[in-house]
């Protein structure tokens, strides 16, 4: 039987963090627990509102949050607040598939649009590697905005 996992992330900032991945993933901010949010409601507003009533004191908000597939077929992405700055390559990161099917300058290009539209949102390309099949179709190295190493593919 296999089994349901999650990801977690350690952070500087896991409010930040989980939006820039949120948007890389097409993923979605889980709401407070028992508060059912209105069309378009911001989650993040909900749980800052949700934790205020709990009594959470300003400094300790940003200590975790979350994100999940709105399909509920991915994993749930967890983002955990820690301390100190990411110091070396990371053990695990993930492989986006941007490109599924393509191959090739098609491929390549997808990839590259991609890219573009994750800088914008705080990410950085740090290589591409070119296609070269059998073994490689091509994918493109990049950092989200705390350093942490993913790859377009």
């Amino acid at each position: 039987m296999s089994r349901h996992i999650q990801v977690t992330f350690d952070a500087r900032d896991p409010a930040k963090l989980s939006s820039f991945w949120r948007d890389v993933l097409g993923y979605v901010h889980p709401g407070p627990p028992g508060v059912t949010l209105a069309t378009g409601e911001d989650p993040l507003a909900a749980w800052e509102v949700f934790l205020e009533k709990r009594g959470v004191p300003p400094e300790a908000r940003n200590q975790a949050s979350a994100i999940e597939d709105p399909d509920g077929d991915g994993p749930r992405i967890f983002f955990q607040q820690v301390p100190e700055d990411k110091v070396a390559k990371n053990r695990v990161h993930l492989d986006v598939r941007n490109a599924p099917g393509l191959e090739g300058d098609e491929r390549m290009a997808a990839l590259e649009k991609e890219c573009d539209r994750l800088v914008a949102l705080g990410g950085k390309r740090v290589s591409r590697s070119e296609p070269a099949p059998p073994m490689s179709h091509g994918f493109i190295v990049m950092n989200d905005p705390e350093g942490n190493e993913f790859c377009l593919d």
